[in-house]
């Protein structure tokens, strides 16, 4: 019998492509020698590689008619017995179309976020679960798999968390918190302030430093928490996405909104304290399987209503979450690790 050939379509962000690994690595369970051609943004090729899932990954840049020319033509060579797009936009479910993929697995019109996607499919899932990755494996489910989601590891260079280690013990700080206080959506973020605030608290109460992702972006934000940290003097960091994987993996507990670098954090198997606003934690929460002891602590206000439009300003419902509230939950998860 001949292994089938599988076209995956998630060309970003980084938190998306984590909720897409688990769906992937039960495509992969299920199916150990097939091709699996993963399409992402240039941008996020080296995550996907981390994950080792797949046979290959093709870059595209949906800006590039150069880019988009060349998977076009590329995609009907490969003679691929399916797609899945994960994505479920006009944008990622184009290119297999195009491509005159025979089979094309997305989301039904139930789920999609774009009116229309749904005509490019040629298999329509209607999902019935709550968590995004948890529906990826649905699709996965559709595509052949036996279960939808698997486990899978990511990996890191050792020369990187030699390099990340080594710079820790210069700052004497073998035991550390990340704070993750940036987002592509101001309106997910806890204000700087508060941040720079717990800062405080943490080092004042747990004796820890305080190392701060600063994404692109972001220099403003963790500018405004080193202000506001004083004398905890936290350490901002603006690495490599490999690097950015050690620091989070070695951390006691990573503290952040519903972004990447958190769900990252989660898939590296590093405990979080997640504060969530406008995005419901049920769909787009901490994920992790069944059997992994790993606890994560959600803190979201009763009174936090759903949204999914982009603001630039903290959601309301975010004010709610208070320093006291989030440091016990830090407090809980350091003691945890002890």
């Amino acid at each position: 019998m001949t292994e089938p050939r599988f076209l995956v379509v998630r060309l970003g962000s980084l938190g998306d492509i984590v909720h897409t690994f688990p769906a992937v690595a039960g495509l992969r369970e299920s199916f150990p020698k097939a091709e699996i051609v993963w399409l992402t943004h240039p941008r996020w090729k080296e995550l996907v590689g981390s994950s080792e899932l797949v046979t290959e990954i093709w870059e595209l840049e949906t800006r590039s008619l150069a880019s988009v020319h060349q998977i076009i033509r590329r995609i009907p060579k490969k003679k691929f017995t399916a797609s899945i797009d994960y994505q479920g936009l006009w944008k990622s479910a184009v290119f297999p179309f195009l491509g005159r993929v025979p089979r094309r697995i997305g989301f039904s019109s139930h789920s999609v976020r774009e009116f229309g996607v749904p005509a490019l499919y040629t298999d329509r899932v209607f999902v019935a679960t709550a968590h995004i990755a948890d529906q990826n494996g649905e699709l996965s489910h559709g595509a052949g798999a036996q279960r939808g989601v698997a486990p899978f590891l990511l990996s890191v260079s050792s020369l990187q968390e030699a390099f990340v280690l080594q710079l820790l013990r210069g700052f004497n700080a073998e035991r550390y918190i990340v704070l993750s206080p940036g987002g592509g959506w101001r309106s997910k973020c806890w204000p700087p302030d508060r941040y720079g605030a717990l800062c405080r608290q943490i080092h004042a109460k747990l004796g820890l430093r305080c190392f701060l992702n600063q994404g692109p972006g972001d220099e403003g934000i963790v500018a405004a928490v080193k202000a506001a940290s004083g004398d905890a003097a936290p350490v901002a960091c603006s690495s490599s996405l490999h690097q950015l994987m050690v620091l989070l993996r070695n951390a006691l507990c990573v503290v952040g909104g519903d972004t990447g670098p958190l769900h990252l954090a989660v898939a590296l198997g590093t405990p979080v304290v997640a504060l969530f606003g406008p995005t419901d934690p049920a769909r787009n929460g901490p994920y992790r399987l069944r059997g992994d002891s790993t606890k994560d602590i959600v803190l979201r206000s009763p009174n936090a209503v759903t949204t999914y439009k982009r603001g630039d300003q903290p959601d309301p419902s975010l004010l709610e979450l208070h320093v006291a509230t989030v440091f016990d939950a830090v407090r809980c998860q350091v003691e945890a690790r002890r």
